[in-house]
């Protein structure tokens, strides 16, 4: 029987940070090591990174962020649970702290999400091709009756439609399925929690991100979201690329569902 075709698409997030960054990255899209890119429309050189994308046709997706730098949406404009006195964003940790203590506004998250998406149209004068979430917070919890487990498949109890978005990943899934974007990340990687090579802290947040990313697998498949990924078991140290890397067949197929 013959095996399935699996399209491999290799993402380079944080398009738009800043132009040494940038230029890498287009390297990297010329050389064909990079099939597409997550584009920060936040950052300090999105526009620059956005002519890029235009000039040499890379396929474009939005980096959503809820954790870095400053808002684009109505958050800038006053008080917002998202950002700090400062009116910055809490940052990778913080902004799971606020999420985990509930102190994070759902509609605010909504708000600040779609101000991203109208800004990428702006930039690139087309929607995303895929998005998918700074720092993973688009995997950030919701409740979801059932798929909690690895082997519980895809047998999930939908919530009532008149249920409040339970979580950010909720916010996330039904904001994308409204501007018709198909395709997410699902940073779902089997066994990323006894990647010895990498140091403890970034593999107790991997091993957390793969946490949230079962459990939004509910929200992401009741929406008609497509995922998959495969990226943190390959890194070393700082982020490098790891010698003992898993090979590619073994790694989680982009459509797990």
């Amino acid at each position: 029987m013959a095996r399935p075709r699996v399209r491999l698409v290799v993402t380079a997030d944080d398009f738009g940070y800043c132009p040494r960054r940038d230029e890498g990255i287009v390297e990297a899209f010329l050389a064909g090591a990079v099939t597409s890119v997550s584009l920060l429309v936040n950052g300090a050189a999105a526009e620059s990174a956005a002519e890029l994308a235009r000039r040499h046709r890379i396929p474009t997706g939005l980096h959503a962020n809820l954790s870095e730098g400053l808002p684009v949406g109505p958050a800038r404009h006053g008080v917002s649970s998202l950002l700090s006195p400062e009116g910055f964003f809490l940052g990778k940790m913080g902004f799971r702290k606020a999420v985990a203590a509930g102190d994070v506004v759902l509609t605010q998250v909504r708000e600040e999400l779609e101000a991203q998406l109208s800004r990428f149209r702006e930039l690139l004068g087309r929607d995303p091709t895929h998005v998918d979430g700074h720092q993973h917070v688009h995997v950030l919890p919701g409740a979801w009756v059932g798929a909690s487990r690895p082997d519980a498949g895809m047998q999930q109890v939908p919530l009532p439609d008149s249920a409040p978005p339970a979580g950010v990943c909720q916010v996330f899934a039904e904001a994308l399925q409204t501007c018709g974007v198909s395709f997410t990340r699902l940073p779902l990687e089997r066994g990323v929690g006894s990647c010895a090579w990498l140091e403890a802290p970034a593999r107790s947040f991997a091993s957390a991100v793969e946490r949230d990313a079962r459990a939004a697998m509910g929200p992401f498949a009741h929406h008609g979201l497509r995922a998959g990924a495969a990226g943190p078991a390959c890194q070393g140290r700082g982020g490098a690329l790891c010698p003992r890397q898993p090979r590619l067949q073994e790694a989680p197929r982009g459509d797990p569902w």
